[in-house]
């Protein structure tokens, strides 16, 4: 690294610090990691915990036999009978979450499309289920059938190893979603600052006075905005990993769990960040520098947010695995790479693929860029 290049570096991070606005973009940002952890360990925790009594009032709108009546009281099951009509408009009116008509041996469940209606139909189908197995079990029994052997033809056993859970792992890949997004926040402003904000200040003009180089300057910059994204990155994970530390003593969720980074996954988890932060700097400083103005550079480098955001969250809901084709693709790879590591599967194929296919988009985005810059077309551009 010359020396050129070494103060031209030094010249933005001075910059980069003395900012208050780049500051809070890479310091304040992650700040809401904890709060997207603890938030989404509190839904979840809600979800799972729900109490029956949020849930239990079935309306019923046929005579229920002794059996029946006594099979809800078991399952807690408010028992609010009526006509059909009568029913309905409880239903509508929220009273009841969902009420059972009958038509000879049909049962039908009838319901809308609210959160506790979908508790109460998994509750009334354990109900039927129950009721039908008393009625099974009791016609065998009256044709003298052994019931035990019929019924229980077959048995299935489950032997689940699980480290994990679902809550588990869902909040800790959707927290480095969150990460990417605030590297790609972070990195905005200053790389928009940096270029167009110095061309519209003029101080482009008097650093070309000097004798550096283009590249340098570039370079330099990059670096710059590089290094600002990476504090963020780090920051944002280190501030993850203390959140899920407080969740699990917090939420019963995670009860006899360990939903810990590992050492080597925390490794890994960093060296993605590099590799986003190289590659989304890159981009910023790439299209920051041919906007003419600060706020045409903002503008343009708004989508860059959700671009970097949305595909990782399409394969996270797909739950999509690692490919070294996958590994190739811009935005994608990251995500994808980085929840294989939170499961446990570390493809280093795959995580040197994502380092060279980065290395080669930057190259080729500087290399343009350099080019435009020697021209001096994007440095006076009106």
């Amino acid at each position: 690294m010359n020396n050129n290049l070494i103060n031209i570096l030094k010249k933005e991070l001075r910059e980069l610090f003395r900012d208050k606005k780049s500051l809070a973009m890479m310091l304040v940002i992650p700040i809401f990691i904890p709060l997207i952890v603890i938030g989404m360990s509190a839904l979840f925790e809600a979800q799972m915990n729900k109490s029956i009594d949020e849930y239990n009032k079935i309306g019923f709108a046929y005579e229920m036999d002794a059996v029946e009546e006594n099979i809800a009281k078991e399952m807690n099951i408010e028992v609010i009978k009526g006509k059909k009509e009568e029913l309905k408009q409880k239903l509508d009116e929220k009273e009841i979450y969902l009420y059972v008509t009958k038509e000879d041996n049909k049962y039908i469940i009838n319901s809308n499309s609210s959160e506790a209606s979908t508790y109460a139909i998994n509750l009334i189908e354990m109900y039927y289920n129950t009721y039908k197995e008393y009625l099974q079990r009791n016609y065998l029994q009256e044709n003298n059938f052994d019931s035990e052997k019929i019924l229980n033809i077959i048995t299935v056993e489950k032997n689940i190893e699980e480290k994990e859970n679902f809550a588990a792992n869902y909040i800790k890949n959707y927290a480095f979603l969150f990460i990417v997004m605030a590297i790609t926040v972070s990195a905005t402003y200053p790389a928009t600052d940096t270029t167009a904000g110095e061309r519209e200040r003029g101080t482009l003009e008097t650093l070309l006075t000097f004798p550096i180089k283009s590249k340098d300057i570039i370079i330099g910059k990059f670096l710059g905005v590089t290094i600002s994204s990476i504090i963020t990155g780090i920051v944002s994970l280190i501030l993850a990993i203390i959140s899920l530390a407080v969740a699990q003593n917090m939420f019963s969720i995670y009860e006899g769990l360990d939903i810990m980074f590992s050492l080597s996954s925390i490794v890994f988890a960093i060296v993605v960040i590099i590799a986003i932060s190289f590659f989304i700097s890159g981009l910023c400083i790439s299209i920051a520098s041919t906007s003419k103005t600060f706020k045409e550079a903002q503008s343009a480098l708004t989508p860059l947010t959700f671009i970097s955001f949305f595909p990782g969250m399409i394969a996270f809901m797909l739950n999509v695995t690692g490919t070294p084709l996958l590994s190739i693709i811009p935005f994608l790879n990251f995500t994808v790479i980085f929840t294989d590591i939170n499961n446990g599967s570390i493809d280093v194929l795959n995580i040197i693929l994502m380092i060279i296919s980065t290395i080669i988009y930057i190259s080729i985005i500087f290399a343009y860029i350099i080019k435009q810059y020697k021209s001096e077309k994007v440095l006076f551009a009106k």
